[in-house]
């Protein structure tokens, strides 16, 4: 499929501009009218179950801690190697007993293997490949779905959402990519563009919107989000933690379709490709909660967020 800029930036526009029009629709209001518009726990409220989908256990990660359950979703259509070589080393339970080895407030929780530079002492891949192309953005495909996001963006020509996640994309290179928002997972490596291969992962506690094209981004967070961002921070540069101060444990990394159904954690995502979410984001963007006096009439992609609830929980 071939993308014209400027008649595929206005397809786009006129596609936010009709699902905000379905939205307005279903809650029979006019956003001109003097009846108060919806709050996000009112359009949350309405939602019906054809707007949520569960998470696919297969593109479902659980990072075990001393403190609970962090669930990560994964983005194989945006770094499908990447995924699929984190997904061997869950698999050769490669992080198990890894540490935090980082955490920089307002940036990035950090894990890996401390020895990963002593070829003597580092731990074995197993079966995962440890060479793999840096996969920083993604072509736009006949297949590619996108939401846009009607506010402009500082670090890109058009933002919006890719089924769970917030991406951007540029119609005149014909690419997309996941944005660094707050709980995006992405992949450590060195100078050379190459040489991360899933092996060392980090959350975003903060902002890190300039790393967008940098580093392959393989998915979010999408709950225990609390268990990260509350870590002690390090002393060391950059965020490390010193020899003087303990490293956080992981117990396990496990893929969720590897984990018998009894103990997995079954959630619900809200879709970002209905009216319901773009009553969302208006809600958002004008807030009229009782608090708020004087609405934003802005967001950014970053700033929306993407609902997540436990399979069968407030369904009409």
């Amino acid at each position: 499929m071939k993308y014209k800029t400027r008649s595929t930036r206005r397809m786009l526009h006129g596609l936010f501009a009709c699902l905000l029009a379905s939205a307005v629709s279903a809650f029979g209001a006019d956003p001109s009218a003097s009846a108060k518009p919806p709050t996000m726990a009112d359009v949350l409220a309405a939602s019906k179950p054809a707007d949520w989908h569960a998470l696919d256990p297969a593109d479902t990660l659980y990072l075990q801690l001393a403190t609970g359950r962090v669930v990560i979703e994964l983005a194989p259509q945006f770094a499908p190697h990447t995924v699929a070589n984190i997904k061997a080393l869950a698999r050769e339970k490669y992080y198990d007993g890894l540490d935090i080895l980082r955490v920089q407030d307002n940036y990035v929780v950090q894990w890996g293997d401390l020895n990963a530079d002593n070829p003597a002492k580092r731990r074995s891949l197993g079966k995962a490949q440890s060479t793999l192309k840096a996969e920083f953005t993604l072509p736009l495909g006949k297949d590619f779905t996108f939401t846009p996001l009607q506010d402009r963006d500082g670090y890109a020509p058009q933002t919006g959402f890719a089924g769970d996640f917030p991406a951007a994309l540029d119609l005149t290179t014909h690419a997309t990519w996941l944005t660094h928002c707050y709980g995006t997972v992405g992949v450590g490596r060195d100078n050379d563009a190459n040489s991360g291969n899933g092996a060392e992962l980090y959350v975003v506690i903060g902002g890190a919107r300039w790393l967008d094209r940098n580093i392959t981004v393989v998915g979010r967070v999408v709950q225990g989000m609390e268990l990260l961002s509350s870590l002690p921070r390090g002393s060391g540069e950059l965020g490390f933690y010193t020899k003087i101060e303990h490293p956080v444990p992981i117990e396990s990394i496990r893929l969720a379709a590897d984990v018998p159904p009894a103990q997995r954690t079954n959630l619900e995502i809200l879709r970002t490709d209905t009216p319901t979410f773009a009553t969302l984001i208006e809600s958002r963007r004008n807030r009229h909660d009782d608090w708020y006096k004087v609405p934003a009439g802005y967001i950014d992609v970053c700033n929306v967020p993407i609902p997540v609830r436990a399979v069968g929980a407030m369904k009409p």
